[in-house]
C-alpha cells in the first residue's frame, strides 16, 4: 500500500521557483535526487506509489512521485538519497503549518491534483489570492 511524505520546501516561494532551480542546478539526464538526513524506515510503502508533497510558505502545493529510496554512507555519515520523477504536479492548495524535517503523509489525507479536481491549470497568482482570501 501506498505512503506518502509531506516536506518543507525551504529556498523556494513557489512551485515555479522550485522549477527554476531544477533548471538552473540539473546536468541533463541526471536524476532529481533529494537528500535527507534520516532514511524512513517505511521506504518500501513510499516507492510502491507515493509522492513527496512540498509546503511552500504554509501551503502544500506540489508533488512528486518516489522512485527510490537509498542509504548512502555508514554510520554517523549514513545519509539518505531519495530520488523523484521529474514533473512536479500541482495539487490543490492545503494549508500545513511548519515542521522540521519529514513526515509522513497517509492517502486519505493527500490532497489531490488540481487537474483531476476540476481545477485545471490555475494560473499561480490567482491561487495565491483565493489561499490568502480564505476561498480556497
Amino acid at each position: 500500500m501506498a505512503l506518502h511524505m509531506i516536506k518543507l520546501c525551504v529556498g523556494c516561494d513557489t512551485v515555479e521557483e522550485l522549477i527554476d532551480w531544477r533548471r538552473a542546478q540539473a546536468e541533463p539526464g541526471a536524476p532529481w535526487i533529494l537528500r535527507t538526513r534520516q532514511t524512513p524506515k517505511r521506504a518500501a510503502e513510499l516507492v510502491d506509489g507515493g509522492s513527496l508533497f512540498r509546503v511552500y510558505k504554509g501551503s502544500i502545493l506540489s508533488r512528486q512521485r518516489i522512485l527510490e529510496v537509498r542509504t548512502v554512507g555508514e554510520g554517523v555519515t549514513a545519509r539518505c538519497e531519495m530520488t523523484l520523477e521529474e514533473e512536479v504536479v500541482r495539487v490543490v492548495p492545503t494549508p500545513r503549518r511548519a515542521f522540521q524535517g519529514w513526515r509522513y503523509l497517509d492517502l486519505n489525507d493527500a490532497p489531490a491534483d488540481l487537474a483531476s479536481a476540476g481545477f485545471g491549470d490555475v494560473p499561480p497568482e490567482l491561487a495565491r489570492q483565493l489561499r490568502e482570501v480564505g476561498a480556497w
